[in-house]
């Protein structure tokens, strides 16, 4: 898929057909993972890679936000993604793990949409309890995660702003 039909085609998916994803796919989002720009290079982040279907229905109920298990019933695997704050860098009072990630999440899903599978970015979390199911180190932040799986719907593109709106040319 091009470039640019891989961002025009990525979805928020919520509800995913019964199906196992090739290991040979996973494989090659991983690495688009992997191949994110970060702070110096300092990869503050770190990926765990659910795909036992009981922990991504307990993972569906951890949620802060609207806690749902319909979108991990079918879903492949889930991505959850972490990341150590004192591995990236800070500067100006800005802490740049949250962005190292933000970053290498978006290669994941722009390389699953590539892929022909569908992702919904969550972020609204019950961090501590995630941790202590998966057995994340302290020292780590969850930041998000998203399940990845065959998309059975096909949401409608959402509006987005004007471009002018959006990019000033040499000044505000």
């Amino acid at each position: 898929m091009d470039f640019y039909d891989v961002i025009n085609n990525r979805r928020a998916v919520r509800r995913y057909k019964e199906g196992v994803i090739d290991d040979a796919v996973l494989k090659r989002i991983m690495e688009a993972t992997r191949r994110a720009p970060s702070w110096a290079n300092r990869q503050c982040w770190r990926f765990i890679l659910v795909k036992d279907r009981e922990t991504m229905m307990k993972l569906g109920q951890m949620r802060s936000y609207r806690p749902d298990i319909s979108c991990y019933e079918k879903a492949g695997a889930i991505a959850v993604a972490c990341a150590d704050p004192s591995a990236s860098g800070e500067m100006n009072g800005k802490q740049y793990y949250m962005l190292d990630t933000g970053i290498a999440m978006e290669h994941l899903i722009l390389a699953a949409t590539a892929e022909g599978l569908g992702t919904c970015w969550i972020g609204a979390i019950d961090e501590q309890p995630i941790k202590q199911l998966l057995h994340i180190p302290d020292q780590y932040r969850v930041i998000a995660f998203t399940p990845i799986g065959y998309a059975d719907e096909q949401p409608p593109l959402r509006n987005r702003l004007p471009l002018d709106e959006i990019f000033h040319i040499n000044r505000w």
